[in-house]
């Protein structure tokens, strides 16, 4: 499997979603209890593979591939699926290109999809089941009462691990202040951070198979999840050795299997720190004070950069006088003075006192 034949594949599924042309076409078959083999995209290597059939070169309406599919041939549509090319065509994929698939028509759509990576629809007329093959991927279609339950079951998955992330964050933050916080809980909160990441990808394959069915869990979603990339991005940086391997670490924290992701250990050594054993998960990390400065009202990024490279700890940024902080350009006095108290209000918010524990 490639990324592009991934890719391939999500652009298909999305095409065939409910409220879609193509799909009122396909429930139509469906309906009539016929089978189909449909080829979305014409070029000249589809056009090799093409025996026979009619040229007609028609819009595209769903009534219209309901009908053409009545005959035996497959229908050929454009690649932008406003076109119909070709009816009744005989396909004629190579025969030594391995398939898996027993029934005739869907071992013609593998084959014709592994020897040219375009989707290729193949329509079961018994069991009314719809599978769409790209390249070595295989995928069948879900109904969307089935695929609305299952992205609502993650919704509310993905709606706890959320409320558990804001909780971790605003201990991680009291901690900061504390100048208390260990590897582990760094690795918890990006741990958490990362299973957020993948649910949200689980979800959005759902809703592009949904389209409009979709919307209102669209907009959920995202209420949910907005800003949770960009945070995962600071934490990152205010803990990883090496800040200017920021990005190959958020790779390889995606990157990490199942399994992997809860070893607090692996995803340790994905910010640079090494974990011999478990007692080395309470050892005391001191952030750079990229977040805290982040909370600081209309800070660009430049200032931030340049205010973290000067004074390469939280405590040291907090006790840096407003003419210490005017020394870096772009900080006047106003700035200066609005880091300053920024930043003591938040060390105050974390005392004891404010937080009761």
């Amino acid at each position: 499997m490639t990324n592009s034949e991934s890719e391939i594949m999500r652009s298909a599924l999305k095409a065939m979603a409910p409220g879609t042309e193509l799909r009122e076409g396909l429930e139509r078959i469906q309906r009539g209890h016929t089978g189909a083999l449909i080829v979305l995209g014409y070029d000249e290597e589809v056009e090799a593979l093409c025996s026979g059939g009619f040229e007609i070169d028609v819009e595209f309406t769903g009534a219209r591939l309901r009908e053409l599919s009545k005959m035996d041939g497959a229908v050929v549509v454009s690649s932008d699926h406003k076109r119909i090319r070709r009816a009744n065509v005989q396909l004629i994929p190579d025969p030594s290109v391995h398939t898996t698939e027993s029934g005739m028509r869907h071992r013609t759509a593998e084959r014709m999809a592994r020897q040219i990576s375009i989707p290729v629809i193949s329509l079961s007329a018994s069991m009314r089941v719809i599978t769409v093959y790209v390249g070595s991927l295989r995928r069948t279609l879900i109904e969307p009462e089935t695929l609305l339950s299952r992205a609502n079951l993650a919704l509310d998955t993905l709606d706890r691990y959320s409320q558990r992330l804001d909780e971790d964050l605003a201990t991680l933050t009291v901690l900061e202040q504390r100048q208390n916080v260990t590897i582990r809980d760094v690795a918890t909160t990006l741990q958490r951070m990362e299973m957020i990441r993948r649910i949200h990808t689980e979800i959005s394959g759902y809703l592009e198979e949904l389209g409009t069915d979709g919307r209102l869990l669209e907009l959920q979603m995202d209420d949910l999840v907005r800003g949770s990339a960009s945070e995962r991005a600071l934490v990152i940086r205010d803990y990883i050795r090496q800040p200017k391997h920021v990005s190959a670490a958020e790779l390889a924290l995606s990157k990490l299997d199942d399994e992997a992701l809860v070893d607090l250990t692996r995803i340790c050594a994905t910010i640079g720190h090494a974990v011999v054993d478990s007692s080395d998960l309470d050892r005391v990390l001191e952030p750079r004070g990229i977040r805290s400065l982040s909370m600081v009202p209309r800070l660009p990024w430049t200032i931030i950069e340049a205010l973290t490279e000067k004074w390469h700890t939280l405590t040291k940024l907090r006790e840096a006088s407003i003419e210490d902080l005017q020394t870096i350009e772009g900080v006047g006095p106003y700035r200066a003075s609005l880091i300053s108290d920024s930043l003591q209000r938040q060390f105050l918010a974390a005392s004891p006192e404010s937080v009761g524990w």
